[in-house]
C-alpha cells in the first residue's frame, strides 16, 4: 500500500496549531519533523513513553533536578529560552557534584506560535545539549488555546551521577570559609532588562549563560575539600547567600570591592535603581571552601574560558542571627537581605 502523503510543515510562515498537541497525526508531524531532527538520538529514536538509559559507574548515585523556564524575552543577547534551560538544569545537577548524563524535555506551546521560532528554539537547545556532551533522551509536548499561554513554555529534567563519598550542600559552610564567585555578576538579569526597556549603551549586555559542568569538574579536581556549590540564579548572589547562610547556620561577610561587576551592568542598575546583587545569572557560581584552599580553587576557576573574572569575595562567620553583610567602599556595613518581591519577572 501507498504511503499517504504528508505535507511538510511550513518552517517559514506556519504557526502552532490545537492539532498539533491532539495525539493525532499533525503532532507526530511536528514531533518528528523539529524536535525529532533536532534531538536524533538512540533513545529519542524509539519513541516510546520514557527512557530505558544506562546505570550509572558503580560507586555513583543519581542526581535528578528540574527547571521550568519562562523566560520573556524569548531571544535576547547572548542566548535565548532554549540554551538557557539545557544550561540551567544542567547547572543545577553540576553544583551537587555530580556528572550530568541525560535530559528530558517538556514543551507547552501556545496556539498561533510561529513555527520558525519553534524551530530556532528547538535547534538552540540541541546545540546546547550537543556542546554539553548531555543528550536529550524524552519528552512531551502540549499545545493550549491562543491566549491561555504566553508562547513557549519549556521544562527540563536533568539526571546525573554523583561519586559516593561527594556531599556538597548549603549546609556545609563553616566559619573561616573563603566564598568566591566564577565572575562578574548580574550579566544575564540586565541583558533581559535591557532587551525589554530598549536601553543601549556603549557595548551591549550579553546574557552569561553557559553550562558550568566542565569548569566545575575542574574545580572539583583541584579541590576536592570544595564544601558549597550554587548558582546564583533568580535573586541573584544575595538570594543564594542567604539561603546558604540559613542551611548553615553561619553568617558571611563580603567585601564590596572585590565582588566583580561589568562596567556596563553596574551602570544599567545605577539608571535603573537596581543592585547588581540581586540580579540574575545563568553562567556563574558560587564556591565556598576552606580558606588554606582558596588559592587553588581561584587558580582552577581561572585557568577555565569560564572562570577568568573568579574572584574571592568574603569569608564564612559565626553569626547567631545568620546575616549576610557587606562591607562597602567607604569603610562601613550594610545588610544584603533577602529581595522583597519581584524585581525582575519572568527572566529564566
Amino acid at each position: 500500500m501507498k504511503k499517504a502523503y504528508v505535507r511538510p510543515l511550513d518552517l517559514r510562515h506556519g504557526t502552532v496549531d490545537l492539532s498539533h498537541g491532539g495525539g493525532g497525526r499533525a503532532m507526530v508531524q511536528l514531533i518528528g519533523e523539529i524536535f525529532g531532527r533536532a534531538f536524533d538520538n538512540e533513545w529519542l529514536r524509539r519513541g516510546d513513553d520514557g527512557a530505558v538509559l544506562p546505570a550509572p559507574r558503580p560507586g555513583e548515585r543519581l542526581v535528578v533536578a528540574t527547571d521550568a523556564h519562562v523566560v520573556s524575552p524569548l531571544f535576547f543577547p547572548g542566548g535565548d529560552i532554549g540554551c538557557l534551560c539545557v544550561h540551567g538544569t544542567l547547572n543545577d545537577v553540576a553544583v551537587m557534584g555530580a556528572r550530568p548524563l541525560y535530559l528530558a524535555a517538556s514543551f507547552i506551546l501556545e496556539e498561533g506560535f510561529p513555527l520558525a521560532d519553534l524551530q530556532r528554539i528547538v535547534a538552540s537547545m540541541a546545540a546546547a545539549a550537543k556542546e554539553a556532551g548531555v543528550p536529550v533522551v524524552t519528552g512531551d509536548t502540549k499545545v493550549v488555546e491562543k491566549g491561555k499561554g504566553d508562547g513557549i513554555f519549556i521544562t527540563t529534567t536533568g539526571i546525573g551521577a554523583l561519586p559516593v563519598g561527594r556531599e556538597l550542600s548549603g549546609a556545609n559552610a563553616r566559619p573561616g570559609d573563603a566564598v568566591i564567585v566564577s565572575g562578574t555578576l548580574g550579566d544575564h538579569g540586565m541583558a533581559i532588562m535591557a532587551q525589554r526597556e530598549n536601553l543601549a549603551f556603549e557595548s551591549e549586555i550579553r546574557s552569561d549563560t553557559a553550562a558550568l559542568h566542565g569548569l566545575i569538574a575542574d574545580l572539583l579536581a583541584a579541590v576536592p575539600q570544595t564544601r558549597v556549590l550554587r548558582d546564583p540564579t533568580r535573586g541573584g548572589l544575595a538570594a543564594t547567600l542567604n539561603e546558604i547562610a540559613q542551611q548553615s547556620g553561619v553568617g558571611i561577610v563580603l567585601e564590596e570591592a572585590a565582588i566583580p561587576v561589568d562596567p556596563q551592568v553596574a551602570a544599567a542598575c545605577e539608571f535603573l535603581g537596581l543592585d547588581p546583587l540581586n540580579i540574575a545569572n545563568e553562567g556563574k557560581l558560587i564556591a565556598i571552601c576552606p580558606a588554606e584552599q582558596a588559592d587553588a580553587l581561584l587558580a582552577a576557576l581561572r585557568a577555565h574560558p569560564l572562570g577568568t573574572r573568579a574572584a574571592r569575595i568574603g569569608e564564612v562567620t559565626v553569626d547567631a542571627q545568620h546575616f549576610v553583610q557587606m562591607k562597602t567602599a567607604f569603610g562601613g556595613r550594610r545588610m544584603v537581605d533577602w529581595l522583597a518581591g519581584e524585581q525582575l519577572p519572568r527572566i529564566c
